[in-house]
C-alpha cells in the first residue's frame, strides 16, 4: 500500500469495539453507509487491528469483560493519538464520563440506545474537528515562523476556507426563500450580536452559523460548536466551562472549556432548548460578565466570544411555560433567523438533491451518476419531515442500490415512494386536475391512476400493468401520451 492509499484510508477508517455481536452488527450497518468499519470483540483484538491498519475514529463499549472502555482509550491515547475517541454506553454515571472525558481524551460520550441519525452526525462532526484540528495545528506552526511567504499562505488558507463556507456555497434555487434570509445573516455577520437559528433538526442551522462566522471579523479565529442535548447537565458545565484539577472525582488535570477555545472567535451552541433551568443561569452569567468560572476555580477568566444559538424547539412558548429563562433568551435572541423546513421550500430540493448525489458519487466511488425522470419526482412528492438530513441519507442510500449509472424510483424507500401519491405529478399540471376540459381532468385522473399502480410495485411496469389489465407495451403507450415516459 502506498502512502497516498494509507492516507486516505485513514480519513475513513473507523474502529468499532463491542463484545455484544448484535450491537456491532447494528453499529457496522449503519457506519458502512459513508465509512470503511473496522470489528473488533476485545480491547486485545482492537490492539491487533490497531498495529496493522490506521484509524480515524475508535468507537468503543464501556463496559466489556476484561477491561473497560474508559480504560482502553487512555491506552490507545498514547500509543495512537491521532485517533478521535468515542465512548458508547447504557451507563449515565457521571463521574464515570468526567473520568472518561479527562484521562482518555474522549470526543464525546453517546448513552445506549443510539439513534443513527444522531451517531453518524457524531461522528462525521469528530472526523471534520480532527481534520481542522490537524490544518490549524500546521498552521500553528508555520506562523510561530513569521515570514512573509508563510503569513501569505495563512491569508490564502483563510481565504479558501471563508469561500468554502461563504452564503453563495449554500446550495438552492434562484430566488429561493434563503435568498432573503442569507441576505440578512450576511449584514449580521459584519456586527458582534448574539444570533438565534430557529427551524427543524436537519434544515442547516451549522451551516448557516459556520456561513456567519466566516463572514465576520472573527473568521481568523476558532469556530467551536456543541450539541446541547447530547450531554447531561454536569457533563456540558465541564465542557464549556472547564475545570481545575481536583474540583471533582474524576477530574485528574486542568480542562479548558469549550467557551476559553473560542475566545476571540464563535461558540456556536445547538439545541439550546433542551438545556434545564440551572445550567441557563450559569451560561447568562457569561454572556451578561464576559467571564466565566471553571468548576473548581477561585477566580473568573476573561472570555470574548460571539453566541449563535440554535434550536428545533419554540422558545417564546417556553418562555411563556417557564421552561426557559427569558431573561437568557433575549441576549440569546440579539438576531433571530428563521430556517424553513425543506416542504416549504421545494424549489430548492433536486439542487440540494443533485449537489448530494454529486458528494455520494465522489465518497462512493461511483462517478457519473443522475437522477431520472421518475426519481425526480418521487423526490418532490415525499415532505422530508427530516429534512436536508433526511434527504442525505435517501440519497446516499439510492445511490448505493442504484443498478447502472441512472438513479431511478425504485431505488428509494417504500416511504418515499408512498409519499409521491399524493402529490404533484410530473407531465400533468395541478391546474388540470378539478379545472379544464372533461379530456384533461379525464388524463389526470388516468395518470394519478397510472403513477400509483407503478409506486405500488417500485416502478415495475410489468407487475403494475398485469394490475391495471393492461399489456405492457399498452401501459408505456398511455405513460408517453401523458408525458409520464419519454419516447425512445
Amino acid at each position: 500500500m502506498s502512502s497516498h492509499e494509507s492516507i486516505d484510508s485513514t480519513v475513513r477508517t473507523i474502529l468499532v469495539i463491542d463484545d455484544e455481536l448484535r450491537s456491532r452488527e447494528a453499529l457496522s450497518r449503519v457506519l458502512n453507509e459513508e465509512f470503511q468499519v473496522l470489528l473488533a470483540d476485545s480491547a486485545e483484538q482492537a490492539r491487533e487491528l490497531l498495529e496493522r491498519h490506521p484509524v480515524a475514529l475508535i468507537l468503543c463499549d464501556q463496559r466489556m469483560p476484561g477491561m473497560q472502555g474508559i480504560d482502553f482509550l487512555k491506552e490507545a491515547r498514547e500509543r495512537w493519538p491521532e485517533a478521535v475517541r468515542i465512548v458508547l454506553s447504557g451507563y449515565t454515571d457521571s463521574e464515570d464520563i468526567i473520568a472518561g472525558v479527562n484521562q482518555a481524551g474522549i470526543y464525546q460520550y453517546l448513552l445506549k440506545p443510539w439513534l443513527p441519525d444522531h451517531l453518524l452526525n457524531t461522528v462525521r462532526t469528530a472526523l471534520e474537528s480532527r481534520a481542522l484540528n490537524n490544518h490549524m495545528q500546521r498552521l500553528d506552526v508555520e506562523l510561530r515562523s513569521a515570514t512573509p511567504v508563510l503569513r501569505r499562505r495563512n491569508r490564502q488558507a483563510l481565504d479558501k476556507v471563508r469561500d468554502a463556507f461563504d452564503f453563495a456555497r449554500i446550495v438552492r434555487a434562484p430566488g429561493s426563500p434563503l435568498d432573503a434570509l442569507c441576505e440578512l445573516a450576511a449584514r449580521v455577520a459584519r456586527f458582534d450580536l448574539s444570533v438565534l437559528l430557529l427551524g427543524e433538526s436537519g434544515t442547516g442551522k451549522e451551516v448557516l452559523a459556520r456561513a456567519i462566522h466566516y463572514a465576520s471579523p472573527r473568521a481568523g479565529n476558532a469556530f467551536i460548536m456543541e450539541n446541547c442535548a447530547a450531554l447531561p447537565d454536569s457533563l456540558l458545565e465541564s465542557e464549556l466551562f472547564g475545570h481545575k484539577r481536583g474540583a471533582f472525582t474524576g477530574a485528574h488535570q486542568d480542562h479548558v472549556g469549550l467557551i476559553q477555545r473560542a475566545h476571540g472567535g464563535t461558540l456556536f451552541l445547538d439545541e439550546i432548548g433542551d438545556t434545564s433551568p440551572a445550567f441557563q443561569v450559569k451560561l447568562l452569567r457569561v454572556l451578561q460578565e464576559g467571564e466565566l468560572r471553571p468548576v473548581g476555580a477561585t477566580t473568573p477568566v476573561r472570555v470574548d466570544v460571539r453566541i449563535i444559538a440554535a434550536t428545533h424547539r419554540d422558545l417564546e412558548a417556553d418562555v411563556h411555560s417557564g421552561r426557559f429563562r427569558s431573561d437568557l433568551y433575549y441576549r440569546l435572541a440579539g438576531v433571530s433567523l428563521a430556517l424553513p423546513p425543506l416542504r416549504e421550500r421545494s424549489g430548492d430540493l433536486i439542487p440540494i438533491a443533485s449537489k448530494l448525489l454529486a458528494d455520494a458519487s465522489q465518497e462512493l466511488d461511483l462517478p457519473g451518476l443522475s437522477f431520472s425522470t421518475d426519481a425526480l419526482g418521487s423526490l418532490l412528492g415525499y415532505p422530508w419531515p427530516g429534512n436536508i438530513r433526511e434527504l442525505r441519507n435517501e440519497i446516499y442510500r439510492a445511490a448505493a442500490l442504484c443498478d447502472g449509472l441512472e438513479v431511478g424510483a425504485r431505488a428509494f424507500s417504500f416511504k418515499v415512494l408512498q409519499g409521491q401519491t399524493h402529490t404533484a405529478l410530473p407531465g400533468v399540471s395541478p391546474a388540470k386536475r378539478g379545472s379544464g376540459t372533461l379530456q384533461e381532468q379525464l388524463d389526470a385522473i388516468e395518470a394519478t391512476l397510472l403513477r400509483d399502480a407503478l409506486l405500488r410495485h417500485r416502478w415495475n411496469k410489468t407487475h403494475a400493468a398485469r394490475e391495471l389489465g393492461l399489456s405492457r407495451v399498452g401501459l408505456r403507450q398511455k405513460l408517453r401520451r401523458l408525458g409520464l415516459e419519454e419516447s425512445p
